[in-house]
């Protein structure tokens, strides 16, 4: 099981790369999330960072949204080829979106974005 790990090593944290995304990535828009990808980086792990802004709700509904996604990235994870850094940005309507419903959304936006290894 540690394939499905998701250590802080793998996390987006530092200003200069959420700009880097912002500046070189490619978005992807859903009803809940905003997916942003940045591919063939010679880095040899997939990243990701975790945007929740206080449009979102309160601290216990960002944190929620915050759970749920990094549970659907984690499980994600090992599909997605090396060298990946993505950034989901949470919009409002996530905070009220089950678990099913936003592990569809980024299905979608995942599909879109040519990142996970086996679409099916």
């Amino acid at each position: 099981m540690t394939g499905l790990r998701f250590p802080k090593s793998a996390r987006l944290f530092r200003a200069s790369e959420f700009q880097r995304m912002r500046q070189e990535g490619k978005s992807f828009h859903g009803k809940f999330m905003v997916l942003s990808v940045l591919k063939d980086l010679p880095t040899p792990d997939v990243r990701v960072g975790l945007i929740t802004s206080r449009r979102v709700g309160g601290a216990v509904e960002r944190n929620r949204v915050r759970r749920r996604l990094r549970e659907i990235v984690r499980v994600a994870r090992p599909q997605i080829p090396s060298g990946t850094w993505l950034t989901l940005v949470a919009r409002q309507a996530a905070a009220a979106a089950s678990l099913q419903n936003l592990a569809a959304e980024w299905q979608q936006l995942a599909q879109r974005s040519f990142i996970l290894a086996a679409c099916s």
